[in-house]
């Protein structure tokens, strides 16, 4: 490329369509993963992704640089991804695929430990697609993309006490799913079978 992305995004703000191409081509990758994370789908992920690049494409006259560009751009995602799944009213969740990375899980050198990764990766992975949206939200934007709660509440329309409070509530629910106790996992047991 050759060009930063203070360059680009310079570039781009003064109406170069080639510097925002290379912007988007540079950050497709990541924001369609975090696309794809939120909304647990590939479909509404490419929804998603489209409307965050529609939106900064719009928004990025007025981009300060008071954070890094991809912050900027995964609050886009982020805004974008809540404002979608508010639309559709979606309770159910499909699971993530296998191709897109939950968590930054080292690849084992033998079999077994790659099979033992695999196992708890699927069970994350579970995890984090049975929490509600607005608990799933909350806790990829802070867990995985490490926003602060301040950007997660202003990009949510929730004060920063609220978005603290999802995450507690979505932290404990997924280490009630991956860590139960005893009776924790006979009420899971119970919930599952109704």
């Amino acid at each position: 490329m050759g060009s930063t992305v203070a360059e680009l995004v310079a570039r781009a703000k003064a109406g170069d369509q080639e510097a925002f191409e290379r912007l988007v081509r540079a950050t497709h990758a990541d924001t369609y993963a975090l696309a794809y994370r939120l909304t647990g789908n590939e479909e509404d992920a490419s929804d998603v992704l489209q409307d965050t690049y529609l939106r900064a494409y719009r928004a990025l006259r007025r981009f300060r640089g008071d954070a890094a560009f991809t912050t900027w751009l995964y609050r886009i995602t982020a805004n974008c991804a809540s404002t979608h799944l508010a639309r559709r009213g979606r309770s159910r969740h499909e699971e993530l695929s296998e191709e897109v990375p939950l968590a930054d899980l080292r690849p084992a050198v033998d079999p077994e430990a790659m099979a033992d990764a695999a196992a708890e990766r699927d069970r994350v992975t579970a995890a984090l697609a049975a929490l509600p949206d607005r608990l799933r939200v909350v806790v990829v934007l802070r867990d995985i993309y490490d926003l602060p709660h301040e950007a997660i509440a202003a990009e949510l329309g929730i004060s920063e006490a609220a978005a603290k409070v999802r995450l507690h509530r979505a932290r404990k629910k997924l280490r009630e799913r991956l860590f139960p106790t005893r009776e924790e996992r006979h009420q899971l047991e119970q919930a599952d079978a109704v």
